[in-house]
């Protein structure tokens, strides 16, 4: 049964379509809504995944709209209303904040129903930028990608708790099926990253793009302790590029030759393949400095039935079941970080084993794609009837 009227028209509106959890997200919905039979717009500047938009039967509607010019977004607000009119779009869907502007200016213009999903817990440190963050809250409804950031966003904005919906993100769960991973896949990484099927080490996951706040150097600093005190059964690997950060990334290389760590840590690039790159992981990691406000690459690997270990603050207290699912370390410590990746080794494959399958059961349960969308189609279903 269709949750949506008929002829329904989306227009979600975001900076790009290059790599991450809200741009996934944007890909994800955008199938939801043509599944059931409506029409799927982005408004955005393009990127890698907009292949897999078009591929769904999605339309990419091009525009630079990641810019903070405030000319170049008074232009696209203008593009958003001549779009809105032409594709009679019902309602538009805001999932960042400088293109908020656009499609908020464009949403009222046009009369057209307004939401936004606030991503990120974002720093204000200003009132300027207080106000620049509360364009997320100026729409219909909110929808906020934990309990986390639903708590944030009624703290720090002042708005009504009904206006704030938690809906987590999802993760595909027919791609993340250790099933349908061939041996194949397996081996392709294995190869491509140098590590031996012979390797006994712990082989340590650290997935998501070389930027300080996500805790590669962190790890390495944790590692760095276990080899000073001769711990040497963990291979740590760095899944993820440095979208141009050339000189944190020259950071984690010297930190690495520093410590002699050549033969323990190894910096992987991006990867097209992540359910396999779980596969070849016996744990993954989330060691980021700031609260993260979901952390997808917390939950994809426990979907792929992999413990967990992960800071200790942000949405990660949700995804993650301290001693059942996974380990909740300090955060920014090296210390407490050491110590639990020795208590990982030392806790053996077998216990390992029992807190993936946990970790598999719940996460599968919790956070599908499909109760993710289905909960979002509902959002847009009662926005849509209190505005009729």
């Amino acid at each position: 049964m269709s949750i949506l009227p008929d002829d329904f028209t989306l227009l979600q509106v975001t900076p790009e379509l290059e790599t991450g959890g809200a741009e996934q997200t944007t890909i994800d919905v955008a199938h939801g809504v043509i599944a059931q039979g409506g029409k799927a717009l982005v408004a955005t500047k393009g990127g890698r995944m907009a292949a897999r938009l078009q591929a769904d039967g999605g339309r990419l509607a091009q525009m630079p709209a990641q810019t903070k010019n405030p000319l170049i977004m008074l232009g696209n607000a203008a593009r958003l209303v001549d779009l809105i009119r032409r594709e009679k779009v019902s309602l538009v869907h805001a999932r960042s904040r400088a293109p908020a502007f656009s499609a908020l200016w464009a949403a009222h213009a046009t009369k057209v129903p307004f939401i936004a999903t606030y991503h990120g817990v974002y720093n204000a440190k200003s009132s300027l930028k207080r106000w620049y963050n509360a364009v997320m809250t100026k729409g219909d409804l909110v929808i906020a990608n934990s309990e986390y950031t639903r708590a944030h966003v009624i703290a720090e904005h002042g708005i009504l708790p009904d206006k704030v919906v938690a809906i987590p993100r999802g993760v595909d769960l027919t791609r993340f099926e250790p099933g349908l991973v061939s041996a194949e896949r397996v081996d392709a990484l294995r190869k491509a990253w140098g590590v031996s099927s012979e390797d006994r080490r712990l082989k340590v996951v650290l997935a998501g793009r070389l930027t300080r706040w996500k805790g590669q150097a962190l790890a390495i600093e944790a590692l760095a302790k276990l080899k000073a005190v001769g711990e040497l059964r963990i291979l740590l690997l760095l899944v993820g590029d440095d979208q141009g950060r050339k000189a944190y990334r020259a950071e984690l290389e010297h930190m690495i030759a520093q410590a002699g760590l050549q033969d323990s840590v190894k910096l992987c690039g991006h990867c097209d393949d992540m359910p396999a790159a779980y596969l070849v992981a016996d744990l993954a990691i989330a060691p980021s400095l700031e609260p993260e406000a979901f952390g997808r690459t917390a939950v994809e690997p426990q979907v792929m039935g992999k413990p967990v270990m992960a800071a200790d603050h942000g949405a990660a207290r949700e995804t993650v079941l301290n001693g059942d699912t996974g380990w909740l370390v300090k955060p920014g410590d090296p210390e407490a970080w050491a110590e639990a990746l020795s208590n990982a080794c030392e806790a053996g494959a077998a216990r390992r084993q029992i807190m993936g399958m946990a970790a598999r059961a719940r996460a599968r349960k919790l956070y599908s794609v499909d109760a993710m969308v289905e909960a979002t189609l509902k959002v847009y279903a009662r926005v849509l009837e209190t505005k009729s």
